[in-house]
């Protein structure tokens, strides 16, 4: 995929897989994301007393975004991004807000059971982006 490419892409689907690590072992997560043409934005979301995903990004160096679309086998299409997670500062959560509303797809978050206890918002700053596509593309 071209970079162009890879662009429109992000910003259509506006979710995908954010996976961390914490030396070996990894953690990968489900979620929305706004793309504003250079970063990649999300609120995670803990429930309960601990969060698994949020301890995971605390010892993560660089993290991976994986996006994808299937039709049928030929038809596909996904982009794998790369980059530093930043927490998200104050004066900047409105910004983010907004290109989560432009782009994030958001499911039902609050499972029943649950409370949500925290949130944090994090930017992805790609590092690499790469694309690709089924042959019903070429």
């Amino acid at each position: 995929m071209t970079a162009t490419e890879i662009e429109q892409f992000l910003t259509e689907q506006g979710h995908g897989i954010l996976s961390l690590a914490d030396d070996a072992d990894a953690y990968g997560v489900p979620i929305s994301f706004g793309y504003d043409g250079e970063w990649l934005y999300a609120s995670l979301l803990a429930f309960g007393e601990q969060s698994r995903k949020l301890a995971y990004l605390d010892e993560t160096d660089t993290a991976c975004l994986t996006t994808y679309q299937v039709s049928t086998r030929f038809d596909w299409k996904s982009v794998v991004v790369r980059g530093d997670v930043r927490e998200v500062s104050e004066d900047d959560i409105e910004y983010m807000d907004d290109v989560l509303d432009e782009n994030a797809w958001f499911p039902t978050i609050f499972p029943p059971s649950d409370p949500m206890t925290g949130v944090r918002h994090v930017a992805l700053v790609p590092e690499e982006m790469t694309g690709r596509k089924g042959q019903a593309y070429q």
